[in-house]
């Protein structure tokens, strides 16, 4: 395993920042009831050396409706934890058989994670399926969520639960490409947002890129 945070910048990716006024959440909510031709990004993490099936999983991406703008609901995973130790990511895990889909995924996986009720949830739509290096087909299930609502996170998988301003992710300017060499040869690009103490990057970052092309298209 390799430290991103040390890693060089290699480039930034530059766009323009999604136009605030696609950023409330009536404009989210019309945005997603939409059929426009959108490019998401292909994901760097995966190759023919996977052998094995890929398992379906599912995150949420919450949007919290706050008075000074839409923030972006986050965690921090556990240090103990045996993958993914002190990661930020979305709140979610790994499809079970009883889910009915993968939006019961993601909601039974946030109130589990961190106790976020899903009667303060509105989903508003899906983005495309993120194939990670883990072998897991990742459905992004993107939602407004309705203050107040009270966290309990549980502390054998969150360390922390935090919310960035959903502005500032939807900004090219803010999003680093750097690179790692592999051991077993090659390498691999990933993106990086660093914010604040919080360094986010690789899946979650990948899939907050896809939201931003989505929002611009």
């Amino acid at each position: 395993m390799f430290d991103p945070t040390q890693l060089p910048v290699m480039s930034l990716a530059g766009e323009a920042a999604v136009a605030p006024a696609r950023l409330s959440p009536t404009a989210l909510r019309q945005r997603f009831a939409q059929t426009l031709a959108w490019d998401p990004e292909i994901s760097t993490e995966t190759d023919d050396r996977l052998a094995a099936p890929f398992r379906r999983a599912a995150v949420l991406i919450p949007l919290v409706e706050r008075p000074e703008g839409v923030t972006v609901l986050l965690t921090r995973r556990t240090d103990h934890l045996t993958s993914h130790a002190g990661q930020v990511s979305f709140p979610g895990g790994r499809s079970e058989d009883y889910d009915s889909s993968p939006i019961e995924t993601a909601l039974r996986e946030t109130e589990e994670e961190i106790g976020l009720s899903r009667h303060r949830i509105e989903i508003i739509g899906v983005l495309p399926d993120y194939a990670t290096i883990s072998a897991y087909r990742v459905t992004p299930v993107v939602a407004l969520v309705a203050p107040p609502f009270t966290l309990q996170v549980d502390p054998g998988e969150v360390a922390e639960a935090f919310e960035v301003p959903l502005a500032w992710l939807m900004d090219g300017q803010h999003h680093q490409r750097r690179e790692v060499n592999l051991p077993q040869g090659g390498s691999r690009a990933f993106y990086t947002m660093p914010y604040e103490q919080y360094f986010v990057w690789g899946a979650t970052a990948a899939m907050l890129r896809n939201l931003f092309h989505f929002l611009r298209a």
